[in-house]
């Protein structure tokens, strides 16, 4: 695989005659695709039934006929006015049953049928116009499902959709109440027309009433996709393409990429660090303010190559300060060429800028672009042209399997939002810090969906956090010849959130029988070194090879299996991988603060993501620099 640059752009921003110049230098930077489109409903059906195509089809055709290659995008984020006049009751409605209304974006509820099918309608109109268009070779649907806390919605056509899902699952109202255990509180129901959203209640709702509503959401935005999937797909064989978040989870990515041939993700560092990445103190935020978090954009390249199996791009590339974190520093030179080229390491097939131009107006009037407002090239294209450069002499790049897998799962962090038993336990966190601890280790590492039944030739894998078992995920733990961690709070509900006769996910001979949450600022000590933090269970267990200072078991053994029944540090998490990696016969290597390694068939990419000079074997990396590496040398 080559990889290839790309941008976002908006023809309709900027007056027809400065396109044919931008696209001419769109191709000198380097750059092969652009993405258009995606919010341009407005000029295209300005009034419903009366399609105007003049303006896209002159800004196809002098694109294309500079050489570079359309990512068209169906513009549904942003219906215009005349589509709620139509649909007033198609606004999303949040959790204190108010309204999200017109005058941003995203303002849609997934639930209402009727601008579900008028989403459609406008995207097989658009495949109609362009789906054989040769200038036009991929597409992306919609833009950024669940961005500014737009999934769930506790609207009527919610209920609702709701209430019939509920049928369709259940059957019978008593089936409900069995798997929702509604003889608790005589929460019990004799029609499904009497279940309610879980909103508003007095006290804490039904934990299952909760994930199922979850679910329900999630499955409504399968079917908001698969609605245009469908529409498009007699009218174009370009590839379908969405793209995604950083850190958003309360959809199943893996469900909605099922019916899509590439995942893409939006990748804005700084931005990530100052406004997702809640936990980091000040000190921390503070170290990589100009430089973005070491971990949060590796963990993201290799989730989305997992929902894409294996293809995948980043559609928006942070070029420069962003408008819309708390904080918005300037990058430090050199950090969009290494961004960049991490993405290529981790198997992007492009990488693409947001945006070509910075917009004088509206919101985002203060977010970079590749070029300045005046037409003036900003940092981001000449390290853009930069990166280019690089990967002419780069050529192809082959990506295999890594050694290690971790197990991530949309559904555990539903769970565990709902029930998290202790302020500071967040599913994501939880593997995310694992996941860094394997980083930091130089480990390449893979991210699989629960619903893995081979492991293939990996020799690690871990699973943590997985709300219930199944027995697609228990076979392939037992015909796997390498090692497995399991836990911590693995196994600990069915999938009707109940608590399951084993106690637990019944491997390595653990029995959860208590559990506990931390306060932030305790810590209890391991014999070997680290500490246990925020969680750890009392378990009942065999072969022990880990407890705490105080005789608590933290891990034990049976075969190659490990349970790992704590949230540990950083120390901990590295010196029990370490171990693991060495029976497994994965090779470790263990970095410096803020340097990062990600290998490829032939070669390893080192990069400093610190803000001082990093020196490492016989390699000293500047702040904000890369290097390639043989591998034989590496």
């Amino acid at each position: 695989m080559k990889p290839e640059l790309g941008v976002c752009y908006y023809p309709e921003h900027w007056p027809q005659d400065t396109w044919a110049r931008d696209a001419e230098r769109m191709i000198e930077t380097g750059l092969k695709w652009v993405r258009i489109g995606e919010f341009a409903w407005s000029r295209l059906e300005q009034v419903e039934g009366v399609l105007t195509w003049d303006w896209l089809d002159q800004a196809v055709e002098v694109l294309g006929a500079a050489g570079l290659e359309v990512v068209m995008g169906t513009p549904t984020a942003t219906p215009p006015r005349w589509v709620l006049d139509k649909y007033p009751d198609m606004l999303a409605v949040d959790a204190q049953g108010q309204p999200r209304k017109f005058g941003s974006r995203r303002h849609y509820c997934f639930s209402h049928l009727g601008y579900r099918a008028e989403a459609a309608r406008m995207a097989k109109a658009m495949a109609e116009r362009y789906g054989r268009n040769p200038h036009v070779t991929a597409w992306q649907i919609d833009n950024e499902y669940g961005c500014h806390e737009t999934t769930m919605s506790f609207s009527p056509n919610a209920l609702h959709g709701f209430r019939d899902w509920l049928a369709q699952k259940y059957q019978s109202p008593q089936a409900l109440n069995t798997a929702w255990g509604n003889i608790f509180w005589s929460m019990e129901y004799d029609s499904f027309d009497a279940v309610d959203l879980p909103n508003l209640t007095v006290t804490e709702a039904n934990p299952s009433h909760w994930l199922d509503f979850r679910r329900f959401t999630s499955d409504q935005v399968v079917a908001f996709n698969r609605a245009q999937v469908a529409a498009m797909r007699p009218h174009t064989d370009a590839p379908l393409i969405h793209n995604y978040m950083g850190r958003v989870l309360d959809f199943d990515h893996f469900a909605v990429g099922d019916d899509l041939e590439i995942a893409s993700w939006d990748s804005y560092p700084m931005g990530f660090l100052e406004q997702v990445l809640l936990e980091e103190d000040e000190a921390w935020k503070a170290q990589y303010a100009n430089q973005g978090d070491p971990d949060f954009q590796g963990f993201h390249h290799d989730l989305y190559r997992a929902v894409g199996k294996g293809r995948w791009w980043i559609m928006e590339q942070q070029p420069g300060p962003v408008n819309w974190a708390p904080y918005n520093p300037i990058p430090q030179d050199g950090m969009v060429k290494l961004w960049s080229m991490e993405a290529v390491a981790h198997g992007a097939e492009v990488v693409s800028y947001f945006r070509w131009r910075q917009a004088p107006f509206a919101q985002e009037q203060l977010h970079a672009g590749l070029l300045r407002p005046d037409s003036v090239n900003a940092q981001g294209q000449i390290e853009a042209r930069a990166v280019y450069e690089e990967l002419q002499v780069l050529g192809e790049i082959e990506h295999p399997d890594a050694d290690v897998a971790i197990v991530f799962d949309y559904e555990s962090q539903w769970a565990w939002d709902i029930q998290p038993q202790g302020q500071g336990f967040d599913y994501f966190r939880l593997v995310f810090e694992q996941y860094r601890a394997l980083r930091k280790l130089g480990l390449n590492v893979d991210i699989l969906p629960a619903t893995t039944t081979d492991f293939g030739s990996r020799k690690l894998v871990v699973i943590p956090g997985l709300m219930a078992w199944n027995d697609g995920l228990r076979g392939a733990i037992e015909r796997f010849g390498g090692q497995v961690i399991v836990g911590p709070r693995s196994g600990l509900k069915t999938p009707d959130m109940q608590i399951p006769p084993s106690l637990g996910p019944d491997v390595a001979g653990a029995k959860t029988v208590r559990f506990a949450s931390l306060r932030p600022n305790v810590r209890l000590a391991l014999r070997n070194g680290g500490h246990v933090i925020r969680w750890y269970e009392e378990i009942e267990a065999g072969h022990v090879v880990e407890t705490t200072r105080d005789g608590l078991n933290i891990l034990c053994q049976e075969g190659h299996v490990s349970y790992l029944a704590a949230w540990l540090d950083q120390d901990a998490y590295l010196r029990i991988f370490e171990t693991l990696c060495g029976a497994a016969g994965v090779a470790t290597e263990n970095l410096p603060e803020g340097l990062r390694k990600r290998s490829t068939k032939d070669q390893a990419l080192y990069f400093n993501y610190s803000n001082a000079p990093v020196v490492h074997r016989d390699m000293e990396l500047a702040s904000g620099s890369y290097l390639w590496v043989a591998t034989s040398d590496s």
